[in-house]
């Protein structure tokens, strides 16, 4: 018994530290509240839960009091969990997993575009999806290959409501990725280039398509979204899948060609300084 018990903390913690980063380390600092449990209940099952919620407890101070301050020497600054600044969590859980954290500048040039898309279009609100680890350049943000040294962002397009016909804040998708705007007949299907690359459209196939015909995709938003961070001068690169990159008419050479190996840009925008 006390050899699974070992096997199922490491395999806990590996878990855990894959997904979140800083989780790992707080599970085994719960265990502190472990003798207190079982000296107040005998019963295994309510053990159990009493050290779930502990862990989950000690979890949530963690993840949103003190990460953010240790995030600060390590040169990365917390996105916020509300909508601030015109800028907001496309899913809270991305939060909740420490998948919100950027470089300074990165953070700025987000919440500067954020302002101006709502400057031309009022009550607009940007959605950003996952961006880096609160510490140590070199973690990877699973799964993406890179986000891994707070220089990362990922922003989701802007739609229409099809049921009222009026701009929206909302997505398609609960995770943000995952619902493409796929490439007409007479575009580079570059989805189908790297059909051998079996992640390229992965999350295409695994997340639901329902909700999808409940949205348009905002062209006009989308394209001046697109051509703020390009012309910003924090940003080096944005990708974005070449079809829409020529049915937008996006000419800056920031604008890049992501590759095979990463998963298909039509669903979001990757920016990154």
């Amino acid at each position: 018994m006390a050899l699974l018990r070992i096997i199922w903390v490491i395999i806990v913690f590996a878990i855990l530290t894959i997904v979140t980063q800083a989780g790992g380390v707080i599970y085994l600092f719960s265990f502190a509240t472990h003798k207190f449990i079982n000296n107040k209940t005998s019963n295994k099952y309510f053990r159990g839960l009493c050290k779930l919620v502990s862990f989950l407890i000690i979890y949530c101070i963690m993840a949103f009091a003190l990460l953010p301050m240790i995030a600060k020497p390590f040169g990365r600054v917390a996105l916020p969990v509300f909508e601030s600044n015109r800028l907001q969590p496309q899913n809270i859980l991305t939060c909740f997993l420490n998948r919100h954290y950027v470089n300074p500048l990165l953070r700025k040039a987000a919440f500067d575009a954020a302002q101006q898309m709502n400057e031309k279009h009022p009550n607009t609100i940007l959605n950003y999806l996952d961006a880096n680890f609160p510490f140590i350049n070199g973690f990877p943000l699973f799964p993406h290959l890179s986000h891994d040294d707070g220089k990362k962002l990922d922003i989701s397009f802007c739609y229409i409501d099809n049921k009222t016909g009026d701009e929206t804040n909302n997505c398609p998708s609960f995770i943000g990725y995952g619902i493409c705007e796929e490439p007409r007949p007479d575009e580079k299907n570059t989805a189908e280039f790297c059909r051998k690359n079996w992640q390229y459209s992965f999350l295409r196939a695994i997340v639901p398509q329902g909700n999808k015909k409940n949205f348009r995709f905002d062209s006009i938003r989308t394209k001046e979204l697109v051509n703020l961070f390009a012309f910003s001068k924090a940003i080096n690169k944005i990708f974005i899948e070449p079809h829409l990159k020529a049915r937008l008419s996006l000419f800056s050479e920031k604008i890049r060609f992501h590759g095979c190996r990463a998963v298909r840009h039509d669903g979001h925008i990757h920016i990154q300084l």
